[in-house]
Formats: C-alpha cells, structure tokens, sequence
C-alpha cells in the first residue's frame, strides 16, 4: 500500500476559492402557484421569491416598474420646496450657482446634470471639482473661498457635502447660500446648509430611497423644469446620465431607479448627447432589441416566455403585458444592457476620475459638438487601458505582500489593512474590491501621499459597515466618508498601527470566523441539459439586473471537467461535462482572473451565471464561474470517512478494492487493483501517485478520463458502504 507522509503528494493544483455558498430555499409549489397567478414561468417566479417577493402584487410593481404609483418627491424630501425656491430666485436674480461635483462615475454625471439643466433653464452656473492627488472627496474649504472670491451666491453639492460641516459652515459665514445632494450616511452632526436632499434621511418605505447621487441630481432637476413649465427636451438627457450614474454606482436597481435605469436603457441608443453616442461609438457597444443576443453577462438579458394557465377559482390573476416584458421581440426599440454600462462605459468614465482630470468627462457629457465628444471618448479609452494595467500591477504587489505579512493572521484579525508606498490612490479601491473578493475579509487600503500622509479606500462584506467602523476610529482619521460596503479616508502616517489595532477590534466586535469566506448567493440548482437558449431569453423578465437584483446564479452538482487552459491575463477558459440518463451534457465556461486556482479539480460542483458568446455569427450560450468547490459527496468522505473504510467494487469487469487512511492530518483515498497496483489521491489535488509502493509510485494526472472514472467508481461504492453503515 501506499503509505508515506501527505507531503509527498507533490504537485498539487493552487487553492480553490474559499467561499460560503448560500443556496436559497427552494418552494416549487409556492413558484408554481405564483407562476400562474402572473403568467411567468416557474423558474422566474423562484428567482422573484428569492429576491424577496411574496405576493402578486409585489411581483407585478417589479416585473412592470411603470405600474409603481410614485408620490411626488416633494412630499418625500423635506428640502426639496426650499431648494426649488433657492434655484428659482437665482435664477431670476442672475446670481452665480457654482456646482461642486466628485470625480467618480456618480459624481461626474451628477454634475454633468445639473450643468446642463441649469444651463439651458437660463442659470448661470459653473463647477469644480476637488482634485483626488491633492485634496481627496469633497467640497473643501478651498473651494468654497473659491467660489466666494468669484462672486457665486449659491452652492450646490452633487455626491458628497453630508459630511462636510466645516466648509459649508464657513460658505454660510462668507454669506453663501448651499444646497447639499448627496446619498451617503448620515453623519452625528448635519452641516449648517440652507438645504440638504438626501435619501438616506427620508423614510425607508419610500421608492425614492435608494438613488444615488445622480437621482438626488436627477430629481431636483426634473423638479426644477416642471415647476418652470420648461421640461421639453431636458427629460431624455437627463435620463441618459442618470442611468449612466446609477447603473456605474452600483446603486440598487429596485423602486424607482429599477423604472428609470430600465426606461433609460432604452433610450441611451438614441441619446442626442454627443457624449454618449460617442462612448458607446469608442467602447464598441451594441445596442440591441429584447430579443437579441447580449455581449456579455446574464441574468437580465433575452426575452422569457411566459408560462401557467388560469388561475384557480377566488384568485385574482394578474395579466401582466407580454409585449414588451415577457416575449422575444425584435421589433422592440434596441436597448443597451446594464453590463453594457457596468463593464463597458462606466469604466471609461470612471477612468478618468481615478487618474485624469475629471474636467474631461464633464465636457464629454455636456458638448453638443461630435468632433469634442469623440476627442474626449478617445482619451477616455486611452486612459482606462492605463487604468487596467496599473490595477494589475497594484493588484499583484498587494497580494504578494499580504501573503507574506498577513495571511497567516487573517482568522484572527478578521480584516485587511494594507498601506504601501508608490501607489496610485486613484485606483485602489479597485484592488480593494479584488482582495474582498480573494480574502473575504473587509479590506482598507492605503498608500502615502507623503511621509507624514496616508489616503485610502475601504470596502467590505455584507456583514462589516465601512462607515461605521471609520466612525469608530474617528479621532485617528483625518477625513472620512462612506457607507455600508464602501468608503474613503485620509490619516496621519502615525496612526497607522494603531489605527490597524482599533479595525481589528471593531472587526472582531461584529465578524464571526464563519463570516470570513466570500458568499456566494446561489438561487437554484440546474443540470447541464436545462442550459439553453429558452432558459437565458427567460431571464429577461428580471432585467435590468444589478444591485439588490442580481444576476440569477445557479449551480450544478458534480460535473467533470474535461478540459482547461489559461487565456488572456489569468482568466481559465474550460469546459464542463455531466452525464445524465447515459447521455453526456458540455458547455464551455470562463473563470475571469481564476489563474491561481489553476487546474481545477476533475469534479467540482459549480456556481455560475449564463452569459451569451458569438463567434462567426453563431451565438451559444456559455457559464460565467463565479463559484467553485469539490462534490459535496467527495467534501464529506474526505471530513469524516465511513467509519469502515474500505470496500470492493468492479470496474470494466476487474476487481478493486478502496478505502480512506489517514495519512498525516488528511484522509487519502487509495484504489487497488489486483496485481497490487495502487492509485492515491488527496482532496483538491490533480496530481496522484501510481505505484506499488511510494518509492517507485509514479506521478499521474488524476483528471484524465482513465483515472478520473475509476476514482468515481470507488466513491460510489464508498457511498453505498456509507449508507449501509
């Protein structure tokens, strides 16, 4: 038998993904019910269910969002009617407006939004916007003497101001007036503006609760031209930039956002904002009819069919229109997706905020000349490509340090404080998110503006609050900002250690050890034979998908993975096969920036979102992994094997015996044939031994059909030994 120490298994394939998967509760007679009751199909209704939906009317105000009944945001936001009067008496007086804007997606579409309304409502207004090298978020009070020196009158902030109380004290001391449009938390003490809109500080129950700060913009001013009777062609531009901002803020897409952004959608293909059409010309975007095939991506995209018949006696039965929601139709407007937005435009705004001049994206998005808007595009395209490369970079160094300082205490820790020098502060809340995603722990990282000076970017788990956490450090910090997932902050370079010992101990305060893998939010199990075309054009209902209405995720049990091979900068390009009724299923899959995890396992259960793939004109649907983990079946053996471990079992009509043994701290399984043969392998690993013995055993590729069979076959007549145990 083979029976040396675990380590000399060599070669094993890296780590896999250390995720939770969280798979909802599946109710297929409550899905089926409803199904009916709404003329969807079933599957849908089990998405709709798991999103939090439990009656028919819920169900029709989301599928059909223009059937939600909005009461009018003057009864919602309490300063709305005092800003609307301030921005009307400017106005008329002539008295400068100045906008002070944020250099992200949000920000920048926010202030682009207000320049051009304002403009063409006949203000005069100008913007700033601070600089993220040197002075970091938020109106300052460098700009606010700024604006007083140019004889502004009225402040208006987009995307930030909630937490700025010395400089908007200091504007009403220079005799400023400010309106604060902002959509972070609530800070302990509200600065003294003459105005502050923000939803976080109307009720909950409101539709207008979640916008971001380009709805906070978007609302003032819709709100501003109906109460001018000046709204002809100010709607569709507005509505353009509002979905561009809110879809690149990851703001949930549910209450009005989800009405708007999907309305917004459809219209962006047509915009007649120079900007637009020319971002979507530069970054190669297509729009497309509800159904036609989308460039990458799902859950939100095709068409679905619906499905049930009439429902039964005493129940009301919600016909919701199939034309436009539920059925494939061509002829439907062409509509850009959300991932259009997500991975293709909003990034090339976003660029520019990070590492260039905010100023470049505020002219793209408010020229009407197509000659300075495809000029802007093109720099926006050229200095994202920067971007990426620079993430890369940042992202390796950080992980090769965190591997050597601080992997080894993470369980302890429960979250990542990262701060090195020479590290472009524009893009580090990127690699933030990338080392949630690797680590799952809340990460804060920094890196020094000077010897005396550190800038950094939060972002977290679901449950870690970044804003409360920088609140609990507040006496450490310089300025500070944020929300629950997200946040920024600036300290002096002497407060790091201790800085790093009170996130430990917020951390340990609010993080159990089971919180500290990535979740996996999974909505339901299907095989490989269920994955087609009808089932992605099904999807469609949910569109448009983002937050608070992710893409469907779904799962399949055990499947074998025939080939694999590392494409691009990292990313694993595979294919998946199953079995089922002797018939054999694949379907080609791709694991973005997977290459540490670099060979999978031969059987793995997979987690996944659909995602649509043409080449050559032919459109297949393939799986985007986003999830991956060993067969329950082969996770249980190898945590505790049957108690009697080994087993005979036949195999292409030869005898073998199987069993587990211990060897070192890990179980292996061993197969033996009858010439004294052995085949081990260990969890996890692709490479096994092959031998009689250790000492001549050779090296095997155990994902290889010759082997991987076999290695089945044992496990099933374990399973059975287990069961009879």
């Amino acid at each position: 038998m083979l029976d040396r120490a675990v380590s000399e298994l060599s070669k094993p394939s890296k780590r896999l993904p250390d995720q939770r998967w969280q798979i909802y509760p599946q109710k297929p007679e409550f899905a089926q019910k409803l199904a009916v009751l709404t003329n969807t199909s079933p599957i849908i209704s089990q998405l709709l269910i798991n999103r939090g939906m439990e009656t028919p009317e819920q169900v029709q105000a989301f599928l059909e969002p223009e059937s939600l009944v909005l009461p009018s945001p003057l009864e919602d936001f309490p300063d709305l009617a005092i800003s609307l009067e301030l921005l009307q008496n400017a106005i008329a007086s002539q008295t400068k407006i100045a906008i002070c804007g944020d250099y992200d997606a949000d920000g920048m579409t926010s202030t682009a939004l207000l320049l051009r309304s304002l403009r063409t409502l006949g203000a005069q207004v100008d913007y700033a916007i601070p600089s993220r090298m040197h002075e970091g978020y938020g109106i300052n009070k460098r700009i606010v003497e700024e604006f007083h020196s140019e004889g502004v009158g009225l402040i208006l902030t987009v995307d930030n101001g909630i937490s700025a109380f010395e400089p908007v004290a200091r504007a009403r001391e220079l005799g400023l007036a400010v309106i604060i449009t902002d959509h972070h938390d609530i800070p302990q003490k509200l600065p003294p503006a003459n105005a502050i809109l923000n939803p976080k500080l109307i009720a909950e129950s409101s539709p207008y609760r979640g916008v971001a700060g380009v709805g906070v913009a978007y609302i003032l001013a819709v709100s501003l031209a109906q109460q001018l009777g000046e709204t002809k062609g100010l709607i569709q531009p507005m509505l353009a930039l509002f979905t561009l901002g809110t879809i690149a803020d990851l703001a949930p897409l549910t209450g009005v956002n989800r009405r708007w952004v999907k309305r917004g959608l459809q219209h962006l293909p047509k915009s007649n904002l120079a900007g637009v059409q020319a971002l979507i010309q530069v970054s190669g975007v297509q729009a497309r009819g509800e159904g036609e095939q989308g460039s990458r991506g799902a859950g939100g995209a095709g068409g679905a069919g619906g499905a049930g018949g009439a429902g039964g006696a005493g129940e009301k039965k919600f016909n919701i229109p199939n034309s436009s929601l539920l059925t494939p139709n061509s002829s439907n407007p062409k509509s850009l997706k959300p991932e259009d937005i997500g991975f293709r435009l909003g990034p090339r705004i976003n660029a520019i905020g990070r590492i260039g001049n905010p100023q470049t994206v505020i002219e793209l998005l408010t020229t009407d000349d197509m000659g300075v808007a495809l000029e802007r595009a093109m720099q926006c395209e050229q200095i994202n490509a920067s971007r990426q490369e620079m993430c890369q970079q940042i992202e390796q160094e950080a992980i090769a340090y965190v591997e050597t300082e601080f992997v080894a205490s993470l369980q302890k820790d429960r979250v990542l404080i990262v701060v090195q020098p020479n590290w472009h502060h524009g893009v580090i809340g990127i690699v933030a998110s990338r080392l949630v995603e690797r680590y799952g722990v809340p990460v804060f990282i920094g890196t020094y503006e000077d010897e005396q000076h550190i800038r950094g970017s939060a972002r977290s788990i679901p449950e870690f609050h970044v804003f409360e956490a920088l609140e609990y450090c507040h006496d450490l910090l310089g300025k500070f900002g944020g929300h629950k997932a997200a946040g920024g902050f600036s300290l002096a370079a002497e407060n790091l250690q201790v800085l790093r010992s009170r996130l430990i101990e917020f951390a340990n305060q609010c993080l159990e050890p089971q919180h500290l893998k990535p979740l996996l939010k999974i909505d339901a199990e299907v095989n490989l034979n269920q994955i087609n075309q009808q089932l992605y054009q099904q999807l469609n209902a949910l569109h448009p998908c983002g937050m608070d209405n992710p893409d469907p995720v779904f799962w399949t049990h055990n499947v074998q993975v025939v080939e694999q091979k590392i494409v691009g900068k990292g990313h694993i390009k595979l294919t998946i096969a199953q079995t089922i009724d002797h018939q054999e299923y694949k379907i080609k899959a791709i694991a973005w920036r997977w290459g540490d995890y670099f060979r999978l396992p031969p059987r793995v259960d997979v987690a996944y979102k659909l995602r649509e793939n043409y080449f050559n004109g032919n459109t297949t649907i393939e799986l985007e992994l986003i999830g991956v983990r060993l067969p329950i079946q082969l996770q249980q053996f190898f945590a505790s094997p049957p108690i009697q471990s080994s087993t005979t079992f036949e195999y292409n009509k030869r005898q073998y015996t199987c069993g587990f043994y211990k060897n070192g701290i890990q179980a292996e399984l061993r197969i033996k044939n009858s010439e004294g043969k052995v085949l081990a392998m260990q969890p996890g690993r692709i490479i096994g031994l092959l031998g009689t013995n250790r000492q001549n055993a050779k090296e095997v590729d155990i994902s290889q059909p010759q082997y991987d069979n076999i290695i089945q076959a044992a496990l099933q007549a374990l399973s059975v030994l287990s069961a009879e145990s």
